[in-house]
């Protein structure tokens, strides 16, 4: 064989391991093809878990800068519901009279507080998401749905450090719930869901319509004062008592004040009515999400 014949013999050895090495590659590549949302169509909840981690750095973020530079640090956490509390036990306790169902009343408004927040929290946090981080948002590929939920982990950090404080309290004031108390984990789980559910619709409306932002905080402040989070549903005159049973967040107290204070047990009908409310509204809040999604990077 003379030289002409190895170099060639060579070159065709190598051409046959390199192809035989691009088709191994091809096999071993993963191909991602993204393609939009359908209207009516849920989001792919394995996409969402994949994406764990971006949810972790989202929520690890937003707790880092809500305190970063602040001379009192997480201590807002508990000293916001406790000046509530106290201003609504001045005013609605004293000045008002009313009655907090046997319950010493800066307790009563505080466990009231702390339902509310979570509830008021959630809502108003995962609003304004994808508005904040329009630049992620327009540029990198990610599940867009993972932005307004990953604001619900770090108000549940915020809801177990005032609750912590609200243990607290039940001792200092000697009040013993019973075994209801062992409920309040799947309270908080429907209340979550119930939140994330109308703030990933709000979220998706901001992106286009900027007045959600100034609408949202002043609904939210109406209904503070519209749900017995102050006072007790026993105080809310006869003629206006179907009004707020049919307020889901009427709700959603009792049930946290039952587990938490001890008093009545809610009806059935309305603890059964908010788990199926939580449901639902997390569900159409998804499916809205989902079809806006499309449109985000367009108009944000």
């Amino acid at each position: 064989m003379n030289r002409e014949d190895l170099v060639l013999s060579t070159g065709a050895r190598h051409g046959r391991g390199a192809a035989a090495s691009a088709r191994s590659g091809a096999r071993r590549t993963r191909v991602t093809v993204i393609t939009p949302p359908g209207r009516f169509s849920l989001p792919r909840w394995s996409e969402l878990w994949e994406a764990r981690e971006v949810a972790y750095r989202f929520a690890q973020r937003d707790v880092l800068l809500r305190y970063r530079q602040t001379a009192v640090g997480v201590a807002w956490v508990v000293l916001q519901p406790l000046a509530s509390a106290g201003i609504f036990a001045i005013v609605f306790g004293q000045v008002a009279d009313l009655s907090s169902d046997g319950v010493p009343y800066f307790v009563f408004s505080y466990m009231g507080m702390l339902a509310w927040n979570l509830f008021n929290n959630v809502l108003g946090r995962s609003a304004p998401s994808l508005v904040s981080n329009q630049s992620l948002v327009s540029k990198v590929f990610f599940p867009r749905m993972i932005v307004p939920l990953s604001s619900a982990a770090s108000v549940l950090l915020d809801f177990f450090v005032a609750l912590v404080l609200g243990v607290v309290l039940l001792v200092v004031y000697g009040i013993n719930p019973g075994w209801p108390v062992l409920l309040v984990p799947v309270w908080v789980v429907l209340v979550v869901l119930f939140s994330a559910g109308l703030g990933l619709a709000a979220s998706a409306l901001q992106v286009k319509y900027r007045d959600v932002g100034y609408i949202l905080p002043w609904l939210t402040q109406i209904l503070l004062y519209a749900s017995p989070v102050a006072y007790a549903v026993s105080e809310v005159p006869d003629n206006l008592r179907g009004l707020f049973n049919a307020n889901p967040l009427t709700w959603m107290l009792g049930m946290f004040r039952w587990s938490l204070l001890g008093l009545d047990q809610p009806p059935l009908w309305q603890i059964g009515g908010f788990a199926i409310a939580a449901v639902v509204v997390f569900y159409v809040g998804a499916l809205f999400f989902q079809s806006w999604e499309r449109n985000f990077a367009d108009v944000i």
